[in-house]
């Protein structure tokens, strides 16, 4: 999924767009590695592993997990892993934010 979320990063630098990650791969040390080898750019949040706080609360199940947020902090999608499918969701949610400024 990554090059695909490279893709939106870039291809939203300009939206009302973040992309968050939630990183369960260890700790601190350990996740800014796996950042700079992988040239990930955007925001992380550390969890430590599979059963930290974040994942627990979110109820996360299986690695990745994808929730789509509107502007209002709706969940609106969860798991949409067609690149397609989930820039055309975004891009919905953009229209529909701009219809409401």
């Amino acid at each position: 999924m990554l090059p695909g979320e490279k893709a939106l990063v870039q291809r939203l630098a300009n939206q009302p767009f973040s992309l968050l990650g939630i990183n369960s791969d260890g700790d601190a040390a350990a996740v800014r590695a796996i950042l700079a080898a992988n040239e990930i750019t955007w925001r992380q949040a550390i969890d430590g592993d599979t059963d930290g706080p974040i994942a627990q609360r979110w109820n996360v199940q299986g690695w990745p997990t994808l929730y789509l947020i509107d502007a209002a902090g709706v969940i609106r999608h969860r798991d949409l892993r067609d690149e397609g499918e989930l820039g055309r969701a975004i891009d919905a949610l953009l229209a529909e934010a701009a219809t409401k400024r």
